[in-house]
């Protein structure tokens, strides 16, 4: 079967198209996200419920993010893209049955052996809980209720990547509003104390799947009990998935060093994970919104793309992708160094969560800054990588990760405190981006390097002014004005440094009728 080939520029439209309808699902998640961890700070500040929630709802996300999401981006979805474009709609939708059924069985037996091990996994996790018998045991009755939410979630997972296979995002991107929403309801109604938490986690892995069964049973979707350990399908994502289980697992205890190190409440001082789980929250708004979209979004084109002869088009989509992500994240991170104070402040602020709060948070959020563009970048490069079936190099590189993260939480937690935790994150995903990047450079014989970097430092110096006109304008105004002031001046900047991204996006909302500028090059 011949594969058709599409320019660069209709590639990246469809790529563009795509990650728009998930940047705005993910923007109203975050929204309501917002809203669920302002109630959560407000109500129980950064001490023993906080804290107890943040730990507990944490490792249910480990195994999702392992089997669930993770499994899903590196394995599922290109297997599924392959068998959509080669195969018969009967061969994919037995591949889809055998999986889910695999899926399940996996995710009970996970479930069960969770709740039975609670009491270890939490004095492995946090330590520094250990010396707090209260805070211990509420934590570990907090984790054995939410543990089912793995199930519901990793089934969720498995029903966004079939539909994410079939290019149809819209729905899945939009389900985890219903967890935000679900935990919002459960913490205002049942008030202080974690059993409305626990209630709302639970609900919204329910409502998450539920919301796209529908949508499945459209495409064509009719489950079957069918287990194949020996489908040819099955094969493909078992040996894709078993480094990324591997990465994956690195990945989630380079998390967990950070709440392991900030649960030592003698060195880092009180509070300090959930100051880490509030601060880096905040940071996760940009990479959702953005760069996780445009990663799913860019998977499967950087699938179909893989099986061309020529490879040009996959080349240009991935340059086109680490460039957008520059666009987006480099003044966001000049904005988060710059605002971090007033952003926590106004955001945070009230109740439970004090000024002590307030400074403890807006010190980790500036170290944790320095990583943002890195972090975004990173998650284009490893769906790059997932495209050409590689998981082993992101496995060894998230294992090299985890291993500077230790070495720099250690070094760096004495003179820094909490801020040093958040450092030793940014530092060892700075160089897992590096390290990534060229790899892949060296694999596909470069995808424009010099165009890259050319564009990284025009932004670079776009977001650098524009941090300066912010920080003068919240010093002689305030905060509100400085925002409304990110985003004009940013655009101004752009301009006057000729940023070929902006022009590249103005072209594309006015459907091609504004001229593209002579200096933009992104436009073929």
């Amino acid at each position: 079967m011949s594969i058709n080939k599409y320019s660069p520029v209709s590639h990246n439209k469809s790529v563009a198209r795509s990650a728009t309808i998930i940047s705005l699902a993910t923007l109203v998640s975050r929204i309501l996200g917002f809203i669920r961890d302002v109630i959560i700070a407000r109500l129980f500040g950064v001490y023993v419920h906080a804290q107890a929630f943040v730990i507990a709802f944490r490792i249910p996300n480990l195994f999702r993010d392992i089997v669930g999401e993770g499994a899903s981006n590196a394995a599922i979805v290109p297997v599924l893209s392959e068998y959509s474009h080669k195969r018969s709609k009967e061969e994919f939708w037995e591949l889809a049955n055998v999986l889910l059924n695999l899926l399940a069985v996996v995710l009970s037996a996970i479930t069960i052996l969770g709740i039975i091990f609670s009491p270890l996994i939490v004095r492995l996790i946090a330590p520094g809980f250990i010396a707090s018998p209260d805070k211990l045991r509420e934590t570990i009755n907090l984790n054995r209720i939410i543990f089912p939410y793995i199930l519901l979630v990793g089934l969720a997972a498995y029903a966004m990547a079939v539909l994410n296979s079939l290019k149809s995002f819209a729905v899945s991107a939009f389900s985890p509003c219903l967890l935000n929403i679900s935990i919002i309801i459960g913490a205002l109604l049942l008030g202080e104390g974690t059993a409305g938490l626990a209630t709302g986690v639970l609900l919204g892995g329910v409502l998450q799947l539920a919301v796209q069964l529908p949508a499945l049973s459209k495409k064509g979707f009719r489950p079957k009990f069918k287990l194949m350990f020996n489908h040819p399908g099955v094969i493909q994502v078992k040996n894709l998935l078993l480094p990324r289980l591997v990465s994956s697992s690195i990945y989630q205890l380079n998390n967990f060093v950070d709440s392991i190190f900030g649960s030592l409440a003698a060195i880092v001082g009180d509070g300090g994970v959930a100051v880490l789980y509030f601060s880096y929250r905040l940071i996760q708004f940009p990479i959702g919104i953005f760069s996780n979209a445009v990663a799913q979004a860019i998977l499967p084109t950087f699938s179909t793309q893989v099986l061309e002869e020529n490879r040009d088009n996959l080349k240009a989509t991935l340059s086109w992708g680490l460039r957008a992500v520059f666009f987006v994240m480099l003044p966001a991170t000049a904005l988060f160094m710059v605002l971090a104070g007033p952003l926590v402040s106004s955001l945070f602020g009230g109740g439970k969560f004090d000024s002590s709060s307030s400074l403890l948070t807006s010190n980790a959020l500036f170290f944790y800054s320095i990583g943002l563009t890195a972090y975004g970048g990173t998650k284009i490069l490893q769906s790059c990588f997932f495209a050409l079936k590689d998981t082993v190099t992101p496995t060894k590189m998230a294992g090299l990760a985890l291993l500077m993260n230790i070495v720099f939480c250690a070094a760096l937690m004495f003179p820094l405190k909490i801020g040093g935790l958040a450092l030793a994150t940014s530092l060892s995903g700075i160089i897992s981006f590096l390290f990534l990047f060229l790899k892949l450079r060296a694999r596909l014989g470069g995808f424009g390097g010099r165009r890259i970097v050319s564009s990284f430092l025009r932004i670079l110096a776009a977001s650098l002014c524009m941090a300066a006109a912010c920080f003068l304008v919240n010093r002689e105004l305030n905060f509100a004005w400085a925002v409304f002031c990110a985003g004009l001046s940013y655009i101004l900047f752009c301009f006057l440094f000729k940023v070929a991204e902006l022009a590249e996006i103005l072209h594309w909302l006015t459907a091609g009728r504004l001229k593209p500028k002579p200096w933009s090059n992104s436009i073929n």
